[in-house]
């Protein structure tokens, strides 16, 4: 890589530092704000913000502003974005969507990031754990490997998931996805390392701000600790800082049965979760063991 080539990349790594990082910490309006201020004329700085930009709208459930916005004259690196959209909406047959993310994959003929990461996404939403990381076995990209960590923690191999960490230390110790993958890594080991997964995040909210899912992982730390009160008053917080996020209805839930919560809260916040998260793995579960119960009881009568 040339010198120029090199200034280049850094001057955009430096210029983006701002909207990436408020994404990866959960501040998605910050993102947006960020990226829609008008950027210099220098590489592909607007398409790299765009795409940012774009996928906090996603994390906000905004699905209708990126199908609206991303057309089929929009560059390669934003359209699988549209794709995610249409998927996480969930008006279009998924099997669909997966023939279509397929067909993309295939006629791939270098590394397109955007459809690396959406790929890997659908496919960890579909619990289709090993096209996930089979996909991503060639993107080396931080976000990448921390991607590919994350789904070893929901495969509960903790193995691996120490062993990509090792990689994503050694390729950027300082960055935020790798204090994320750090702590995250903790949590799922858990024990004494609970309280430095919650040091971690407590040092990314000194300095980045506090957000729902900073607390969310906080309130984790205390739930793996024990300490259910902690936990209950890092929830509240984390909902007045988003009221219908999944991960803080369903830890307000779990945490209702432990402190002997009035029922009624509980039950408010369960219909809030299936008001709006019909789809998620949660509900899903829930209705399935539901109906198990119902089964179960007919044999009994």
């Amino acid at each position: 890589m040339t010198d120029i080539a090199k200034q280049a990349e850094s001057y955009e790594a430096n210029e983006l530092f701002d909207i990436k990082n408020s994404y990866y910490i959960g501040n998605y309006q910050q993102c947006i704000i960020d990226a829609q201020s008008e950027p210099p004329n220098y590489g592909n700085l607007r398409l790299q913000r765009d795409i940012y930009m774009y996928r906090a709208y996603l994390a906000q459930k905004k699905y209708n502003i990126v199908i609206a916005e991303i057309g089929a004259n929009s560059p390669a690196e934003l359209k699988p974005y549209r794709l995610l959209a249409e998927y996480l909406q969930g008006q279009t047959q998924k099997n669909l969507i997966l023939q279509k993310l397929e067909q993309e994959l295939e006629a791939m003929y270098e590394i397109n990031h955007s459809l690396v990461i959406v790929a890997a996404t659908i496919y960890n939403h579909e619990h289709n754990y090993e096209s996930a990381l089979k996909v991503l076995k060639d993107d080396d990209t931080l976000e990448g490997m921390t991607l590919s960590l994350v789904i070893y923690l929901r495969m509960n191999r903790l193995d691996l998931a120490t062993k990509e960490f090792k990689q994503l230390r050694d390729k950027d110790e300082d960055a935020t996805l790798t204090q994320m993958a750090q702590a995250w890594l903790n949590l799922a080991i858990g024990g004494e390392k609970l309280q430095e997964a919650y040091y971690i995040f407590q040092e990314l909210t000194d300095k980045y701000g506090i957000t729902a899912l900073l607390l969310n992982s906080q309130a984790a730390c205390y739930i793996g600790q024990g300490d259910y009160k902690k936990a209950e008053i890092t929830l509240q917080d984390a909902l007045e800082k988003d009221s219908n996020n999944i991960d803080s209805l369903v830890c307000s839930i779990f945490i209702a049965g432990h402190l002997k919560l009035s029922s009624d809260v509980a039950k408010r916040q369960f219909n809030m979760l299936k008001d709006s998260f019909a789809d998620s793995d949660f509900i899903k579960c829930y209705n399935e063991k539901e109906l198990e119960f119902d089964s179960l009881s007919q044999t009994y009568q």
